[in-house]
């Protein structure tokens, strides 16, 4: 080092790893608490570096296994210089990927310490562990099943039979599920000496003699292997989740053990959906009535997959905080939509999220170190007060924002968010799915907690899953793999400004590695996660039916009479051809052509559907990939529907439906 030891300046030389110095007694590994921290100690959970001073020489990291990066000033912005390339491997979350992660913790934690001393008066969220039987009455309450352990609620005939319906489609994983939470609330309950409540026998009864438990389906799918590296592998959604995960447990119980993590990004499983001739039913294809009963369902079957594992799920509780009620960052996503859909009725998306977005991508995604390279704190903190000033009112000048701070002011705007945006109530639930054995189950569980998400906080993932996979797919130039993405992501989402939880360094370690992999799956998967599984849309419209059956009598009245008055009316009888399950009857009120006969054929699919239709009516407005063929009616409220699905299989599945062409909402 003669030239470098001639110069002055800063050089990192020799990352050290952790795990050679925790076994040195007196040796405290942790990061700055204060102004007693040692500078000689380990600044970072995974290893710190050697700091030399010099002059004049280039800023350089070496690691253990030789140099791999040049690291630029936290405050220029700039991305580090090309003559020194990071590390290529990709076999892993590996240590110098981590690495990014502990350095993604430090500018946030830095971030946080200089607002802090601007807005100390703030009142932070605490996470409030809940009571004994807190959790599980709250877990009953939101599954609307409150009015089994308290009777003192106002009888709702409708709810009763709602809620008579929705357990007499359970399945015997998601029944047990209920029982299990119900049994000790009651043990609970009694401690507390309060009213005496109904046996969860009466409420569950056994199934009678000879006769299985209801379910939706026989699972007859054999046990996955999980192992295989990139062979597509098949998603069973016509299977209850926890059901396929009692076989599994059953069948192979030496093999229940958990997969690793931290397996490469070409090496994670290439699932895909099972085909449905039915349509496949995305997240916002139903209606709300639907979409509640969806969720209800949702978080019964996740509860039962996570119980088929041994994985008790604390759901955590936040305490209630002042927030802000106007602004951009800080302020709850419901508070932003609210104030956007005043400008612009129906956005999903935040303005400012779509817009940093947008932004990031008309520059260009190829730029290197593309949501890696952390700006000047000060320019930041400068760029959002303007941005708060000047967003609305269209005067912020994007054209002078850089990318790399655009991509700062986009993490910034997550993790301001007073609330997570995978929720407190459910960011425990996102952490434990690493504890479920199989890469499968893993992929299962994202799912039910994507659907059990609020609206506002699914929509909003969503756009950044989405834009986090079109920057991977500028790999190739902008050094931002799979694995890259979601390691410097990670500590963005799962890290809120109101939460400031305090684990141990073990726990830490744990949830470096752990949330990285979270993120890596609800990227790399996107496409199945925001699907609605079939066996929750089969139960929803096996409730639909249960629910129409206590109104049989009054509505086969109705029929009756309508029936006499078509009798009397001749001329508005439907042709004969159109009164066999031959034909089905398409309409468009929204349309000059109103309705149409098509026969029903085997290879009919709903995208032929809107063709022929179209056709027949030149003078459609719409665009064609603006309209949607939807089911209305029978046991569903309305769906719409997936242009690959087959009609006459879905007609068969639901005749008493309507086909209704309109526009997608």
């Amino acid at each position: 080092m003669s030239r470098q030891q001639e110069a002055q300046g800063v050089v990192l030389t020799g990352y050290h790893s952790n795990a050679e110095l925790l076994s040195q007694p007196g040796l405290a590994v942790g990061c700055p608490t204060g102004p007693e921290h040692d500078p000689q100690a380990p600044s970072r959970r995974t290893g710190h570096y050697s700091v030399q001073q010099n002059r004049n020489a280039t800023p350089t990291v070496e690691n253990q296994r030789g140099r791999v990066s040049v690291c630029s000033d936290p405050g220029s912005g700039s991305p580090a210089p090309s003559s020194c390339q990071r590390c290529n491997s990709q076999d892993s979350l590996d240590e110098l990927e981590m690495d990014d992660y502990w350095k993604e913790v430090e500018n946030i934690t830095c971030s946080a310490e200089k607002a802090g001393n601007e807005a100390a008066n703030e009142e932070e969220e605490q996470l409030k562990p809940p009571d004994e039987g807190e959790q599980e009455e709250a877990w009953l309450m939101e599954a609307g099943l409150a009015r089994l352990f308290d009777g003192s609620l106002a009888a709702d005939q409708e709810q009763e039979e709602d809620n008579a319906a929705f357990l007499s489609t359970l399945t015997r994983a998601q029944a047990a599920a209920v029982e299990r939470r119900l049994t000790t609330l009651q043990q609970t309950l009694r401690r507390r000496n309060r009213q005496q409540l109904p046996d969860v026998r009466d409420i569950f009864r056994p199934p009678e003699k000879n006769k299985e438990p209801r379910e939706v389906q026989e699972c007859s799918e054999s046990p996955p292997n999980d192992a295989s590296s990139a062979a597509e592998t098949v998603m069973n959604v016509d299977v209850a989740f926890s059901e396929q995960a009692l076989t599994y447990r059953e069948e192979r119980p030496l093999l229940a053990v958990q997969t690793s993590p931290n397996s490469p990004d070409d090496k994670l499983p290439n699932f895909k959906l099972l085909k449905d001739k039915t349509g496949q039913t995305r997240v916002g294809h139903l209606s709300s009535p639907d979409m509640k009963k969806v969720r209800r369902l949702a978080l019964v079957e996740m509860t039962a997959l996570f119980d088929t594992a041994a994985i008790d799920l604390k759901q955590q509780k936040a305490v209630k905080l002042k927030t802000k009620e106007s602004g951009l960052f800080g302020v709850p996503l419901v508070t932003l939509l609210d104030q956007d859909q005043r400008r612009a009725p129906g956005t999903k998306v935040p303005f400012i999220l779509h817009r940093l977005i947008s932004h990031i991508e008309e520059e260009g995604l190829d730029t290197e170190g593309l949501l890696r390279i952390s700006g000047a704190a000060t320019r930041v903190k400068s760029l959002c007060l303007e941005l708060e000033s000047r967003f609305y009112d269209g005067t912020f000048p994007w054209q002078q924002l850089k990318q790399h701070d655009a991509a700062n002011l986009l993490k910034l705007f997550i993790r301001e968010l007073p609330h997570p945006l995978l929720t407190v109530e459910y960011l425990n639930a996102f952490v434990s799915v690493n504890k479920l054995p199989t890469k499968k189950q893993q992929l299962q569980a994202l799912n039910l907690l994507v659907l059990l998400l609020p609206e506002a906080n699914r929509d909003s993932l969503k756009a950044l899953t989405e834009f986090f996979h079109r920057v991977t797919e500028h790999q190739a130039k902008n050094k931002m793999t799979l694995n890259n993405v979601s390691v410097v992501m990670a500590p963005n989402i799962f890290m809120f400004k109101g939460c400031r939880s305090k684990v141990t360094e073990q726990q830490e370690l744990s949830m470096a590695t752990g949330t990285a992999n979270i993120v890596r799956l609800l990227i790399r998967y996107q496409n199945l996660l925001w699907t609605v599984p079939k066996f929750i849309l089969t139960q929803v419209r096996q409730q639909n039916t249960e629910s129409q059956r206590k109104q049989n009598k009054e509505r086969a009245m109705r029929k009756l009479l309508k029936k006499i008055t078509a009798d009397k009316l001749p001329d508005r009888v439907l042709p004969e051809q159109e009164t066999s399950q031959g034909f089905i009857r398409v309409h468009a009120p929204q349309l000059s052509k109103v309705s149409m006969a098509l026969q029903l054929t085997e290879d009919l699919q709903a995208s032929d559907v809107l063709t022929r239709f179209l056709s027949q009516d030149s003078s459609v407005a719409a665009k064609r990939e603006d309209l949607r063929l939807y089911e209305i009616g029978g046991n569903i409220k309305e769906r719409c529907l997936d242009g690959e699905t087959f009609m006459k299989d879905l007609f068969q599945l639901n005749p008493a439906a309507e086909w209704v062409i309109k526009a997608a909402q």
